[in-house]
């Protein structure tokens, strides 16, 4: 069994698209590792922009039909996606080539740096972005192993999900949706929150504390009422709640249309993004960025050129008197916040949204309900289209129409409009005056292109 990065040096990806795969697998690239592999999307004489840049990066890209896997591999690596049944799952077994999980790489390249590994419900791809630019612009020549891709990477050509600096720390997303967090043993690990979102709160509180538990050093944002249950230094953690007690605390926060404003320890901060819950993931950041040697100055300077992350409240521009921005955002609290962000932009929100997974959407009925109904003013809208069905034995006992009806109930404007293809048209008559119109949703490869399509008809 392979247990050490260095025990291998022919790898081969089954589902190297994926934004989780294709970011180790660029890393790889990077530390001279011979990487190669195979994704469902890859289709003969069909162009793809993620096949291109891969290859641009070394990487051999196959179709997903076996001719890729060889005598040469010496290791496999799957998602959480791919199936035992996989015909190339079948062949490295065939083949004798050890197949690990994803993650399990992950932790492999986290033990051979100096981790900082970033953990919460929400907030991970942008904090770890921030994080990042910070520690780059420091000179620290950090590396990185992201969820999404960093605007200051993706302007280099490349995906920009991952890249490898010459200095001895890794910044990595640590995920609690698969339970996965808990392999990694980070010299810092980094809590932002704890809020009900693929499992059930006590489900999470035991699997944060096992990170804790790995962690050498661990901060926590004591602003979240169960993330401060997890303090192991006041001194360390960092909190948006002026009258709490951390060694971090943002105040004075305003948002001016798309910029955003706050001091940390009377050190001044501005920066070219939206809402509350960004201003909370900058303040992670330079917390951390701190105790590893970042003074605040450098941290603001840095955090001003900040450039944001491939969806996370990306705007797509404004046309007709309408601001078009495209979010991430799939929990209950997550699309609360990103409609929050958009309010002091206009004078009225229309949010749309589209649920992913019947089981989880099931699962999250009550809390989303609850928590787009409390952001939403008098004058904002919420609109919903059919949850994204990605396929599988799914029992489809619930429809995004029966949370309209919840949140309609509670007073709110909400609307159902089944086929999204159908949205624009229909939104349209509601699209009068200064409006953001804000764009919700996840793990549909289909709503970048679905974004940009309703940005052109507008």
């Amino acid at each position: 069994m392979i247990n050490d990065i260095n025990g291998f040096k022919h790898v081969f990806f089954i589902g190297i698209a994926g934004v989780g795969m294709s970011a180790i697998a660029q890393y790889l690239a990077g530390i001279d590792k011979k990487v190669s592999g195979s994704d469902r999307y890859f289709a003969a004489g069909e162009y793809n922009e993620i096949k291109e840049k891969l290859e641009a990066e070394g990487i051999a890209c196959f179709l997903q039909n076996g001719e890729g896997i060889t005598g040469e591999t010496e290791l496999i690596v799957v998602s959480t996606a791919i199936e035992d049944t996989v015909p190339e799952v079948q062949k490295a077994k065939q083949l004798g080539i050890p197949i690990i999980k994803r993650s399990e790489l992950l932790a492999l390249i986290a033990k051979s740096k100096k981790t900082i590994a970033v953990g919460g419900t929400s907030g991970k791809s942008t904090t770890s972005a921030m994080l990042f630019d910070i520690l780059e612009n420091a000179g620290m020549q950090p590396s990185i192993i992201s969820g999404a891709g960093l605007v200051s990477i993706i302007r280099q050509g490349k995906i920009g999900n991952a890249k490898v600096g010459k200095g001895e720390w890794l910044v990595i997303e640590a995920d609690e949706s698969d339970g996965s967090i808990v392999q990694y043993h980070p010299e810092i690990g980094l809590l932002l929150n704890i809020d009900k979102d693929h499992q059930e709160t006590d489900e999470l509180m035991s699997i944060f504390t096992i990170f804790k538990s790995n962690s050498n050093k661990f901060f926590v944002n004591r602003s979240n009422a169960l993330a401060k249950k997890l303090s192991q230094s006041i001194e360390q953690d960092f909190s948006s709640d002026e009258k709490s007690e951390a060694g971090y605390i943002a105040k004075g926060f305003i948002q001016k249309g798309f910029n955003i404003q706050y001091s940390i320890r009377n050190v001044q901060f501005s920066m070219n993004t939206i809402g509350h819950h960004n201003m909370e993931n900058a303040l992670a950041a330079v917390a951390v960025a701190n105790q590893i040697g970042v003074d605040l100055e450098t941290c603001a300077a840095s955090l001003k050129n900040y450039e944001g992350i491939y969806r996370r409240n990306q705007v797509l521009g404004q046309k007709n008197g309408v601001w078009v921005i495209d979010d991430y955002a799939h929990n209950p609290v997550k699309c609360a916040s990103a409609i929050r962000a958009c309010q002091p932009v206009a004078d009225k929100v229309v949010a749309w949204f589209q649920p992913h997974g019947y089981g989880p959407t099931r699962f999250l009925r009550d809390d989303f309900v609850r928590e787009i109904a409390d952001a939403l003013r008098p004058q904002d809208e919420i609109w919903m289209s059919e949850i994204f069905y990605a396929g599988g034995t799914a029992v489809k006992d619930i429809s995004a129409n029966d949370l309209i009806g919840d949140i309609r109930a509670l007073g709110k404007n909400a609307y159902f409009v089944e086929d999204r293809n159908e949205f624009v048209e229909t939104v349209r008559p509601h699209l009068s005056g200064q409006v953001v119109l804000l764009l919700m949703g996840a793990r549909d490869p289909g709503l970048e292109k679905f974004s940009q399509s309703v940005f052109q008809s507008l």
